[in-house]
């Protein structure tokens, strides 16, 4: 496998996962009858948050992954980065779906995420320098 066919992988992994996360808002909304807005439903929100958060995380750091493989990082480290950014958004949605307040999984999702953005976008700079 190329760096950039395993950028790719997590690209298309991250594509089903989303329609996951949007056909869950979906089903809360019609099983809570709120057809517009959040309706003031906790539950509703939630699974809201949970799609909006991985909307605002996701995409740039998968810009980073697809960076890497187009500069042929190495594999195992596109490999390492996706699979942790997968495990922690998914970490973070099962976390906050469940509950409005603190949570491990959120708290850990929150993390990993956050370390990979950092990691991603680091390893982007050096790849593009050295």
């Amino acid at each position: 496998m190329t760096s950039m066919q395993a950028a790719v992988l997590y690209s298309g992994l991250f594509v089903l996962f989303f329609m996951f996360l949007k056909v869950n808002v979906g089903r809360v909304r019609v099983g809570e009858k709120v057809m517009f807005g959040d309706g003031q439903n906790e539950r509703l929100q939630r699974v809201q948050r949970v799609h909006g958060n991985a909307v605002e995380d996701v995409p740039v750091t998968l810009i980073g992954l697809l960076g890497l493989g187009f500069l042929s990082a190495p594999v195992l480290l596109i490999h390492i980065l996706g699979i942790a950014l997968l495990i922690s958004r998914i970490l973070h949605a099962a976390g906050l779906g469940s509950t409005s307040g603190a949570s491990k999984g959120r708290m850990f999702g929150t993390l990993g995420t956050a370390l990979v953005m950092l990691v991603t976008g680091a390893a982007c700079v050096w790849f593009a320098v050295f």
